[in-house]
């Protein structure tokens, strides 16, 4: 068995980067109910103990590498890396004066998983048995359908999925209310009736609105109407949960950071799924999600990140879909050697290897680089160099 000082964190590496959105091999903005956006941000965290490195993500901005410097890694420098309930709640206090959730949380997030992927591999497991090892494969859903692609961009990209195995496909809505049903009529003719069609607002509707367009698309054959009005507005999903006819269900979560926020959301009676997403929740309140969720009967979503949450949504029992979203697949299969096979529309985490399995690809993934920063302990150092963070839009700081 490890000493505890084996064990101890003693090096930590950030790195950001910025890629940018793109169909069919090109580059272009992306647009849902609410937001526009031109590039995904990526911060990846890699943490040393003993001879292992654990290595964690979030997709966030560049911002969250001062957080991560500045106040995540001095409350957790030197700690086990084995004790990731102890290493996470230090983490959540540090930030207590500067607020948990948005970008701390997901700093937190991204050094949480690479704790957990640490862990796993100092115990010589693969992380889907690490946490609970509930199941071989977990499905896997299509989600893109940007509210800014053309008719045409829409249908090739859920028919493809489709044809590749995906049992259920989300599509984007609520940029163009008025012209949303004719989309998702599209979408339902392209796909046939026997693959399930999601569709996700992103808060985008007013409750009235979100209620009447609920009947159009439940007509339609949609199944599953995520975030019909903002997650901020409970009183609003539970109006909309009660009243909205079946087969709909109300899907929110995905901005849920703390696990109060989760909590919130079941005791409102919010959600007929709810969501989790481990890059901001972490792998440690994806966890709480779950057993909340069990507890009270309700199943339970991870949102995006398929390659991380392959492994971290099959280990639990009540996790029914995995969110296989466009842009962080995309970006996954650049990045990262080891990405979790999809067969048959399903996601399968390996198995095979301790850990989660993702390895960095240095060099597919350094052109998208904008900022960087290590620290070494120093009973570990070689070398005594205060750390830095290198922003190649900016120098050194």
């Amino acid at each position: 068995m490890r000493s505890d000082d084996d064990a101890r964190l003693h090096q930590i590496t950030g790195d950001a980067f910025e890629v940018p959105t793109a169909i069919g091999g090109r580059e272009r903005p992306e647009s849902d109910g609410t937001i526009t956006w031109s590039s995904t941000s990526l911060l990846i965290v890699r943490l040393a103990a003993a001879d292992k490195t654990g290595l964690g993500f979030a997709h966030t901005p560049s911002a969250a590498l001062g957080i991560v410097r500045d106040v995540l890694w001095p409350a957790i420098e030197g700690m086990d890396g084995r004790d990731t309930e102890r290493i996470f709640w230090a983490m959540a206090r540090a930030v207590r004066n500067i607020g948990w959730r948005g970008l701390c949380a997901s700093a937190i997030s991204a050094i949480d998983i690479a704790v957990h992927d640490l862990a796993a591999r100092l115990a010589g497991v693969p992380l889907v048995q690490y946490l609970g090892g509930a199941h071989d494969t977990v499905p896997a859903y299509g989600s893109g359908g940007f509210t800014d692609y053309t008719d045409q961009e829409l249908t090739e990209q859920l028919s493809s999925w489709a044809e590749h195995g995906l049992r259920a496909v989300k599509m984007k809505v609520g940029s163009d209310p008025g012209d949303d049903p004719r989309r998702v009529a599209l979408a339902r003719d392209t796909i046939g009736p026997h693959v399930e069609l999601f569709v996700d607002a992103n808060g985008a509707y007013e409750r009235k609105q979100a209620l009447h367009l609920a009947n159009r698309f439940a007509d339609l054959g949609v199944t599953w109407f995520e975030e019909p009005v903002s997650s901020d507005d409970r009183a609003g999903l539970t109006l909309l949960r009660d009243r909205m006819p079946a087969p709909l269900r109300l899907a929110a979560g995905e901005y849920a950071y703390t696990p109060a926020d989760f909590r919130d959301l079941i005791t409102d009676d919010c959600v007929d799924v709810l969501q989790a997403d481990a890059t901001r929740c972490g792998i440690t309140g994806f966890r709480i999600a779950a057993s909340l969720a069990r507890a009270h009967d309700i199943p339970l979503s991870a949102h995006t990140a398929p390659a991380l949450h392959a492994s971290v949504a099959a280990a639990f029992d009540g996790t029914i879909n995995v969110e296989y979203f466009h842009d962080h697949a995309r970006i996954a299969g650049t990045f990262f050697d080891g990405v979790p096979a999809l067969r048959n529309g399903d996601l399968v985490p390996d198995r095979s290897s301790p850990g989660h399995g993702l390895e960095l690809k240095e060099a597919d993934a350094r052109p998208y680089r904008v900022a960087s920063f290590t620290r070494v302990t120093d009973s570990f150092a070689t070398a005594k160099a205060p750390a830095r963070i290198h922003n190649k839009l900016g120098g050194m700081q």
